[in-house]
């Protein structure tokens, strides 16, 4: 590896249905996994894993959809419409048992959920 490539990669897992949509994803480093891919013990290997669920708000409604039941954000008349958005992430911060958070720390990961919310906002269609 050159010194601009990156010693990480993602792994994920998708899967949708009509109960909702699912994305659960890791940063994992490469050469750890290489260690367990020939046989090493993966319990050296650090798994954070991060993720959202959308699944929709109300019955008969599917996620994402352009229908009266709104998509993300709401909907227009009968049913509720709309979805419910659950975002987690889990985040080594410091390594030190005993470390505190700081300011910036918090300022950091409110910045990362609020720009992931307005992604997946954006990215599914709404009536509003």
């Amino acid at each position: 590896m050159n010194a601009n490539q990156s010693s990480m990669l993602i792994l994920q897992e998708t899967c949708i249905d009509a109960a909702g949509s699912l994305v659960v994803y890791a940063p994992v480093d490469i050469p750890a996994m290489h260690v367990v891919m020939n046989g090493g013990d993966s319990a050296y290997v650090a798994l954070l894993p991060s993720g959202f669920a959308i699944v929709p708000d109300g019955p008969g409604g599917r996620v994402g959809s352009d229908s009266d039941n709104g998509g993300v954000g709401g909907g227009s008349g009968g049913g509720g419409g709309g979805s419910l958005l659950t975002v987690a992430f889990q985040i080594l911060v410091n390594s030190l048992p005993t470390a505190k958070l700081t300011v910036e720390s918090v300022e950091t990961v409110n910045n990362l959920i609020s720009c992931t919310v307005q992604k997946i906002k954006a990215a599914l269609p709404s009536d509003n």
